[in-house]
C-alpha cells in the first residue's frame, strides 16, 4: 500500500477474514479527474501475496512445456476446473521472482531452468487484489518432460505436458486455455520466439 499518495485518503482500514489468505476492508476516498473528492467508500480487498509463472520453452524443438490441475474458482465459475497453465507460485519473504520460477519449475513440471527472460508484470485483478504477477520465458530442455508432478503436503496433483509451440497456440486461438497467465505468456512467446529461437537455440 502506498501511504504517501496524497491522492488517496484513508478513512479506515480493518481485516475482516483472516485465513489461509486475507481480505483487507477499505474506506477511502480519492482525488477525481476534476480536481475534487469522490465521496468515502468502502472496497474490499484480497490479499495473497504476489506471484511469479514461467513459461518453459525449448528453442532447439520449439515446443512449450505446460501443466493442468484443478482450480477452484474454475470450478465455482462454472468452467471445467481442470485448467492448462504455466509453471506458477506465490513468491515467499526472501524470494525473488526468479528465484520462484526456477523453484515452481521444478516442482511442478520437473524442469529447470537455464535461462530466464521477462516478459513483464502485472496486476491480476486490480478491482479486488493487490496480487502482482511476474512473467518469465524460459529455458528448458524438454526431452523427457512430463508426468505427474507437485507436493504431496501441498495436495497438489500437476499433469506437466508438452507442446510443439504450434499446437499450444492453436489451443489458446480455440479458445481452449482460459488462464490468464498463460494467455499472457503464449501471445508474448508468439511475438518474440523468433529472437529467442536465434539466442536459445
Amino acid at each position: 500500500m502506498n501511504d504517501d499518495d496524497p491522492r488517496v485518503q484513508v478513512c479506515e482500514k480493518t481485516t475482516p477474514y483472516r485465513g489461509y489468505f486475507r481480505i483487507d476492508r477499505y474506506r477511502l476516498r480519492h482525488r477525481r479527474f476534476d480536481g475534487g473528492w469522490t465521496g468515502v467508500m468502502s472496497r474490499e480487498c484480497f490479499e495473497r501475496g504476489h506471484a511469479a509463472a514461467v513459461l518453459p520453452y525449448d528453442a532447439a524443438r520449439d515446443a512449450v512445456v505446460l501443466i493442468e490441475q484443478f482450480r477452484v474458482g474454475a470450478y465455482a465459475a462454472g468452467l471445467d476446473p481442470w485448467l492448462t497453465e504455466i509453471v506458477a507460485g506465490i513468491i515467499e519473504p526472501g524470494e525473488s521472482p526468479q528465484d520462484v520460477a526456477r523453484r515452481e519449475a521444478l516442482e511442478e513440471a520437473g524442469c529447470r531452468i537455464r535461462e530466464l527472460a521477462l516478459i513483464g508484470r502485472a496486476l491480476v485483478s486490480p478491482g479486488g487484489t493487490s496480487e502482482i504477477i511476474h512473467l518469465f520465458c524460459g529455458q528448458v530442455e524438454s526431452a523427457g518432460l512430463g508426468g505427474l508432478h507437485g507436493l504431496d503436503h501441498e495436495n497438489e496433483d500437476i499433469r506437466a505436458f508438452v507442446l510443439p509451440f504450434a499446437e499450444a497456440l492453436a489451443e489458446l486461438e480455440a479458445g481452449r486455455i482460459v488462464n490468464a497467465p498463460a494467455i499472457m505468456a503464449l501471445q508474448w512467446l508468439a511475438l518474440n520466439r523468433d529472437r529467442l529461437r536465434r539466442a536459445w537455440a
